[in-house]
């Protein structure tokens, strides 16, 4: 049989990294044996329907390179792929009518009043468990009360003795006690089916062999596994993932700054960065390898070495990661990233490519570039104490002495390509008989007012030219003087 996966997300917003997840491994288990990947729009829950989310779940799919073979947008003899779409047909109201049929569901009349007051605590949590009152209805109350407009919601029936089994690709074998399983609700009062429902008949009709979701569902299996049963069909493949926590290992909520997928993108992670690093949330290749492209994981995913424990975000792993992926860029694509973030700290006609260049392999996220750059547009004021430097064997005398000799020097080169520059500071390091730092530390605290920067002195100085470097050695020299007046 042909693997089929379908990825079902409801349009509510922002792509959550776990629904990421689910999205990536349902891609990974389809095409690691050759089979199809579906997408499907679950919006049958209208209350928590947001406006555009339709178009995040399809740009985001499509920056991380998930392409799916049937969706909405191409139909593969399944559609609609939408489910209000599906809706409309009437077929989810059909199916739970077969269900009522077989003595599998029943109407339920119940008020709201009613509801409430079955509501109970269990272990500090409110509870509601239905009590199965509307499940003793004659046929003609059923009838009657339908033929007098009396709204209904159709509920699953399930037993209240005995157990329900069912398989879990990681877990196993699972037993629940059938006295858990509420009857839950199929069709809601306004027509429209529950996810719980609709997922299955969907799944069933678009001959879905495997499913991958988070591990809190867990204990609706049951529920799923008695309708498929119910129906006469056969249950496809469940793969329950782990549970995604913070670093403090508590649920990765939108308090952590980063839990959907437009939170790291904004934040200047790399789409190819993301979805490798979602992919070890929860799964290791037996080599302990890291940095997957698309196609490697393809190749490698095996679904049977997905962990049961949580996974972790470990935002600096990631930041780590992206960096990596940084590094390896192609240089006209990194720049057309880097561009947007050096313009908005750079308005001096400085050759923007060139300081690109330089903190590439320095940053971890582009953002990164503002704090290292920023001495560009303008020394940051700085303490004279950062002249002293126990390696180089400076201080704020020897310094000072250095730049009132360089200065000139400076002044009168003509050519301020860094080699040239550097050509310069050697030779007048080997005339004055001292140690490569000893003239280097001076000119790059002068130059940048930082202790550490992307490049050193003579990169810094054939970036911002001549006259903006001798402006800033004079300036040192008078700061310097100053300080040592004092």
């Amino acid at each position: 049989m042909k693997v089929r996966t379908r990825y079902a997300p409801s349009p509510t917003g922002r792509m959550h990294v776990g629904n990421l997840r689910t999205a990536l491994y349902e891609f990974l288990i389809a095409k690691h044996e050759g089979g199809d990947f579906l997408l499907r729009i679950e919006d049958t829950d209208q209350e928590r329907y947001v406006e555009g989310a339709t178009e995040i779940i399809y740009r985001t799919l499509k920056q991380v390179g998930l392409e799916h073979d049937e969706g909405p947008d191409k139909d593969g003899g399944c559609g609609p792929y939408v489910q209000s779409e599906r809706m409309k047909s009437g077929m989810y109201l059909e199916y739970a009518k077969q269900l009522v049929e077989k003595g599998e569901a029943y109407y339920c009349f119940c008020t709201k009043e009613r509801l409430e007051s079955l509501k109970t605590v269990i272990d500090g949590k409110e509870v509601s468990v239905y009590d199965k009152h509307c499940l003793s209805l004659t046929k003609e109350e059923v009838e009657a009360n339908l033929a007098a407009g009396k709204p209904y919601v159709i509920r699953q029936n399930n037993p209240r003795t005995g157990t329900t089994t069912f398989h879990d690709e990681l877990y196993g074998d699972i037993t629940v006690d059938n006295a858990e399983l509420d009857d839950m609700i199929l069709i809601k009062s306004d027509g429209y089916p529950t996810y719980n429902f609709a997922n299955v008949i969907d799944d069933h009709l678009m001959r879905i062999t495997h499913v991958v979701r988070g591990n809190e569902y867990l204990s609706s299996s049951p529920k799923y596994n008695r309708l498929y049963d119910a129906f006469g069909w056969e249950v496809p493949k469940y793969v329950h993932c782990p549970l995604i926590t913070d670093e403090e290992h508590h649920k990765l909520s939108k308090r952590s700054g980063h839990s959907s997928y437009e939170d790291l993108i904004e934040q200047g992670f790399l789409p190819e960065a993301v979805i490798n690093f979602v992919a070890l949330l929860g799964w290791s290749p037996e080599d302990n390898q890291e940095i997957f492209s698309l196609k490697e994981l393809i190749e490698k995913f095996d679904y049977s070495k997905i962990s049961k424990s949580p996974a972790v975000f470990d935002y600096g792993k990631l930041k780590w990661m992206n960096g990596e992926y940084i590094k390896a860029m192609d240089n006209e694509a990194y720049y057309e990233k880097a561009l947007p973030v050096i313009s908005s700290v750079i308005t001096k006609n400085y050759d923007l490519k060139k300081i690109a260049d330089l903190v590439k392999t320095r940053i971890e996220v582009f953002p990164d570039i503002v704090d290292m750059i920023d001495f560009f547009e303008e020394v940051p004021e700085y303490d004279v104490e950062m002249y002293t430097h126990k390696k180089m064997k400076t201080n704020s005398v020897s310094s000072l002495e250095v730049l009132r000799e360089l200065l000139p020097i400076f002044e009168a080169q003509e050519d301020y390509s860094g080699t040239a520059l550097y050509d310069t500071l050697v030779a007048y390091v080997e005339k004055k008989g001292c140690k490569n730092g000893y003239a280097m530390w001076p000119i790059r605290v002068a130059v940048s007012g930082k202790q550490s920067t992307p490049g050193g002195a003579t990169d810094i100085m054939e970036i911002i030219g001549r006259e903006e470097s001798v402006r800033r050695i004079k300036a040192a020299i008078a700061k310097l003087e100053s300080a040592i007046d004092e």
